[in-house]
């Protein structure tokens, strides 16, 4: 249930256009809905903002597709993170229209939101082998209701390329920066712009990069003022956060 279909419905239930007992009937499943192996929480997009995201790992693809099911058919898209290709497959089968981003490992289905604002989130990526990350980031960022803009290969061991794109950053209104080995490029964009960055660390590395590890202390403990860090590999919840960051200025006031 977005804020839009319930304000329509309450404004047609106080017109007379929509009798009481069937707009009850329609709120019954607020503020979630019962599957039996899930509980779904159809009213998070009234109180977060966007709508509850699924966590493929550990489902089956026929829970994952009730759940998407459902919320789709309550108005509201569905977006299912780590779902590797098999699962995804599967899931075509009841729900073709599914779409699947081999590469961010996401499958999305219904109407992506439009973007709540112009001012961009800009996902940077330090080297190709984050893109990965860099693009469940990205795609989640979007379809919870963001512009966004792409900056790749830009790491520490060629700054000139990311020198080149200093009017880019300066001009996004979230940063989300993706990086594994050391973790530095975070700490360098930080100390060259004055927005919000959430740094997210990848696993990529050698061997005593620990499996990002390495990458998340370096962040975690970055010179740069403003940095925020995530969890190894969490390009959604780089992106969940950057959301709650880049709201319209109405939305803000009208949350307080």
């Amino acid at each position: 249930m977005t804020p839009d279909r319930l304000a329509a419905m309450l404004t047609q239930v106080q017109q007379g256009a929509l009798p009481v007992e069937q707009a009850l009937e329609r709120l019954k499943h607020l503020p979630f809905e019962d599957l039996g192996f899930a509980r779904i929480d159809h009213h998070r997009t009234l109180r977060k903002g966007f709508s509850e995201v699924i966590w493929g790992p550990g489902k089956t693809s026929q829970q994952i597709a009730a759940i998407a099911a459902r919320l789709v058919e309550n108005g509201q898209p569905a977006l299912i993170t780590r779902l590797d290709e098999n699962k995804a497959q599967e899931i075509k089968i009841s729900l073709p229209a599914l779409v699947y981003y081999a590469e961010a490992r996401i499958g999305a289905l219904g109407e992506r939101p439009a973007s709540r604002t112009d001012l961009p989130v800009l996902v940077i990526a330090a080297g190709t082998a984050d893109i990965p990350v860099a693009e469940e980031a990205a795609l989640s960022a979007e379809w919870l209701g963001n512009t966004v803009e792409r900056l790749y290969d830009v790491g520490v061991a060629g700054l000139h390329r990311l020198f080149d794109s200093l009017d880019r950053l300066r001009a996004a209104s979230v940063l989300i920066v993706v990086a594994g080995m050391e973790g530095a490029l975070p700490s360098v964009i930080g100390g060259l712009v004055d927005r919000p960055i959430i740094a997210v660390p990848t696993s990529i590395g050698y061997g005593a990069s620990f499996g990002g590890v390495a990458a998340l202390l370096a962040m975690l403990n970055s010179c740069a003022a403003g940095v925020t860090v995530v969890n190894i590999d969490n390009g959604f919840g780089a992106a969940a956060a950057a959301t709650l960051i880049n709201r319209p200025d109405d939305e803000q006031a009208n949350k307080g």
